[in-house]
């Protein structure tokens, strides 16, 4: 009879899961990331784990728990640690068209391949099974890096299938949410050959993880069967480009980015990223995000224009890569305050302030919920007020009752 796993019946009752994969990297043999009924990818235990295996699942689980330690670095109470800011974008005129928001990650994967800093690049890109779906990606040069920017709002799980990279001796950069970079580096604390198989990674802003529901209903609106879709991209080619649907029979259907992730995707977020203080990527050495032109209020512009990126470096590995690749050309950038990402990300600003209501409700419920440190959350829930603060406490009591 199978011994259900204590650590994984504790994620599931708190619906705590990020889909990170994680767990099925440290016990392969025990757990494989499935589809769940609402969409998103779920470990299913096949088999019962040692104690050892055990131990490792609730060590690097991100659902568990999140310990940032800055370290010596600046610390920003919303941002994370920094060793560098800046705004820019990729020199090349179609990778930065390419990308999400300026191709400056792609364009920092790139030079990472031609410089021979890394052998390969661990990143996702769209499943040829499920076009709006996902899958790892191994890219070993540029142009593999091309066909694989843009961000993909759909679960991934990129530390499924781990061992094989971690077992052979390609240096490797690893390109992941926030929570995959959190515990591939919980990980690292427990396995040396973390460090040596991955000695960069990368990561981005994250709004939460959306269910494969939620891409099936903007083809849906867009006025296609999502079973005809053949191939499909959320964003880029242009910025912040618009979500397009490539049919079966040629035709192609497509919708703003503020209707399609605005409208519909945004809906369709996953319970643990509504209870997540790391949307900036606080464990990666580099992170990339939007760099948003913002209007007279303060709110984010989505018209179409030239992408930009931000760029954040958090270690001073990071810090060195990106100034080898503004030296080597591939992308341009300028220093840039950190005060102006209040107006860039207000949506980041509001997960960070409104993490401690929502934890608290969640006590309250009688649920679980993960423990963070490190992330000043007292502190910016002061900053956020009553008003809000109530607001996001209330909201939470009452979905957690409900649910």
């Amino acid at each position: 009879m199978l011994q259900p796993s204590p650590t994984l019946q504790k994620i599931a009752r708190g619906q705590l899961c990020a889909g990170c994969g994680g767990c099925a990297a440290v016990a392969p043999d025990s757990i494989d990331m499935e589809y769940s009924q609402d969409g998103f990818l779920r470990p299913v235990q096949k088999a019962g784990l040692t104690e050892e295996a055990e131990d490792k699942v609730a060590a690097i689980c991100p659902g568990l728990g999140l310990a940032q330690d800055p370290d010596g670095r600046r610390d920003h109470p919303l941002w994370g640690p920094m060793t560098g800011l800046r705004t820019g974008y990729a020199t090349d005129p179609e990778l930065r068209r390419n990308g999400s928001s300026g191709g400056a990650l792609s364009a920092i994967l790139a030079h990472l391949l031609e410089t021979g800093t890394v052998d390969h690049v661990l990143q996702t890109g769209a499943a040829p099974d499920l076009p709006f779906g996902n899958r790892t990606v191994t890219s070993i040069n540029a142009e593999q890096v091309f066909h694989a920017a843009g961000s993909r709002y759909a679960p991934s799980a990129p530390l499924d299938g781990l061992e094989r990279w971690l077992a052979g001796d390609a240096r490797t950069a690893f390109v992941g949410k926030p929570c995959d970079v959190a515990a591939l580096r919980s990980l690292a604390r427990i396995d040396p050959r973390v460090r040596e198989r991955f000695p960069m990674m990368l990561s981005f802003f994250c709004a939460g993880v959306p269910s494969i529901n939620g891409a099936r209903k903007v083809v849906e609106k867009m006025g296609g069967d999502p079973d005809q879709v053949v191939a499909f991209r959320y964003r880029g080619d242009g910025w912040p480009g618009f979500a397009k649907a490539t049919m079966a029979d040629g035709s192609v259907r497509k919708m703003s980015y503020a209707d399609s992730w605005g409208g519909i995707l945004s809906g369709h977020v996953q319970f643990r990223c509504r209870i997540c203080p790391d949307g900036t990527g606080g464990f990666a050495d580099i992170v990339c995000a939007d760099a948003w032109e913002t209007d007279e209020d303060g709110y984010p512009l989505f018209e179409e224009r030239e992408g930009l990126s931000l760029i954040v470096s958090r270690t001073e590995n990071g810090e060195q890569i990106v100034r080898d690749a503004m030296a080597g050309g591939a992308i341009e950038a300028e220093p840039f305050d950190a005060e102006g990402i209040l107006a860039m990300q207000p949506g980041q600003k509001g997960k960070r302030r409104f993490t401690l209501p929502r934890l608290l409700a969640l006590k309250l419920a009688g649920k679980p919920a993960p423990r963070y440190d490190g992330f000043h959350l007292l502190r910016n829930t002061w900053d956020a007020g009553l008003w809000l603060t109530a607001r996001n406490f209330l909201g939470t009591l009452r979905r957690v009752v409900l649910r």
